[in-house]
């Protein structure tokens, strides 16, 4: 039954939350899934991979996310804030090694003014870069300026759909605002990005399978899906983690129902397998965000143990990156990466 809905996937792009969830709950048919989902990317969205530069320019966070590195109350994290002037640096660094798109994230909260990151924004702008926010829940009007200043994609992962999980996971925080807060920045003419986190302590195959559905709803441009990596610093610490292989599951699924969005092969993927960036882009992803920010800023943003490449430069990830990819018969795309929707929903 299972390799039928699989190849249902394939030509209808649509399954429901039952066929989702006997999929993700059948490990036997592993294979044929990530084989369909790499012939999907191939046919939606080609053999580009596109690179982000990823700028992380601070870990302070006023949440307190329960399986979160960054949270407020961890005190064993040395806590930086970049200026303005270093952020855009970074920026210009990270174009002269040929990046088309940068990211730039943070952990959540009012670290910044709102001048000061349209001013980061506006300069960004200047080096014919798109940009992507990561920096969490805005009121209406701060998006908004945002996107005025020239901001391009607007990165905010919900991590579950599942409400009661979800309040378990995030005390202070409200499920209903974050889901108000997609839809605000998709209002706004962002290209809207969001994604879950894989193996969390209390989650069901059929609240995974609802996250795929809800971000087919949401109409997602893109989709960050990663395995939970218990951190020490948190209250998770000694939870078991999410897998590797369910990750490419949610994942490949992702791509079956959303054919042409852009899927990150996440970091966290490799900090699992080796190979985990590389087995992503065969299994449907078709984006890599590298870390460009310098220093020991990479090391200092701890978001789980086990984070890959801490003690490299962005001159030298780039380098590695690439030639990973051409080892896999994939090309480095030379554009700016958004989303182009051939793929037209019939529901």
């Amino acid at each position: 039954m299972s390799d039928f809905l699989i190849k249902k996937a394939e030509k209808e792009h649509n399954l429901t939350g039952d066929e989702l969830a006997e999929i993700l709950g059948n490990d036997e048919i592993n294979r044929n899934l990530l084989d369909a989902a790499n012939r999907i990317r191939e046919k939606y969205v080609g053999n580009d991979v596109h690179l982000r530069g990823l700028v992380e320019f601070s870990n302070l966070c006023s949440k307190n996310c329960v399986y979160c590195g960054l949270r407020k109350d961890n005190k064993n994290l040395k806590r930086y804030k970049l200026k303005p002037e270093t952020i855009i640096d970074f920026a210009q660094k990270a174009v002269s090694y040929g990046y088309k798109t940068l990211v730039l994230q943070s952990g959540e909260g009012d670290f910044y003014t709102t001048e000061d990151m349209i001013h980061i924004v506006r300069e960004i702008k200047k080096l014919d870069a798109a940009i992507t926010l990561s920096i969490g829940e805005k009121t209406e009007e701060e998006y908004k300026l945002f996107r005025q200043a020239g901001a391009d994609r607007f990165l905010l992962r919900i991590e579950t759909t599942d409400k009661q999980l979800y309040k378990k996971l995030h005390p202070d925080m409200n499920h209903e605002n974050r889901i108000n807060c997609l839809k605000t920045i998709r209002k706004l003419g962002y290209e809207l990005g969001t994604g879950s986190l894989i193996g969390l302590p209390g989650q069901t195959v059929e609240s995974l399978a609802g996250d795929i559905l809800f971000f087919k709803e949401i109409g997602a441009d893109m989709i960050g899906i990663g395995p939970f990596i218990p951190n020490r610093d948190t209250p998770l610490k000694d939870e078991k983690g999410g897998s590797f292989e369910m990750s490419l599951k949610v994942m490949a699924l992702t791509r079956l129902l959303l054919p042409d969005i852009n899927i990150p092969a996440t970091t966290a993927m490799e900090s699992l397998n080796p190979q985990g960036r590389l087995i992503a882009l065969q299994s449907g992803a078709n984006v890599v965000m590298p870390n460009v920010t310098e220093g020991e800023y990479r090391a200092l943003y701890k978001l789980y143990p086990g984070k890959i490449c801490i003690n490299d430069t962005p001159a030298h990830c780039r380098g590695c990156i690439t030639g990973k990819i051409h080892g896999i018969n994939r090309t480095v795309s030379k554009d700016y990466g958004f989303r182009k929707k051939i793929f037209q929903s019939k529901s």
